[in-house]
């Protein structure tokens, strides 16, 4: 007969949802944070051949532009900006510890 273990499976459920909105809790603020540091992130599409919908190169350059623009009327000040650019790493450098953290649980705590 099998039996289920069921508070370690709560366990394991509760570790892995926190997880996963730690993650993407700290990965939103680390790109909201370096937005406020007036470095948005534009990433050019990879086109693929079965995309939906690609992006032309007027698309990408008005993307560009306004990202350019955003960045232009930032009112912070450059102490500000440098401090939010620190906390936009430091958000990430906890998303990679996180992961990093989840591998190291599986692999060793089998």
């Amino acid at each position: 007969m099998i039996t289920i273990d069921w508070m370690a499976f709560l366990s394991v459920f509760a570790a892995a949802l926190v997880g996963a909105v730690a993650i993407v809790f700290f990965y939103a603020l680390g790109l909201r944070m370096l937005v406020r540091a007036g470095r948005v992130p534009v990433v050019t599409p990879v086109e693929f051949t079965d995309a939906i919908t690609v992006l032309s190169e007027k698309e990408i350059k008005r993307a560009a532009k306004q990202a350019a623009k955003a960045a232009r009327k930032n009112p912070l000040t450059d102490g500000q900006r440098a401090l939010a650019f620190v906390a936009a790493i430091g958000c990430f450098v906890l998303c990679g510890a996180a992961v990093i953290g989840g591998i190291v649980l599986i692999v060793v705590g089998h």
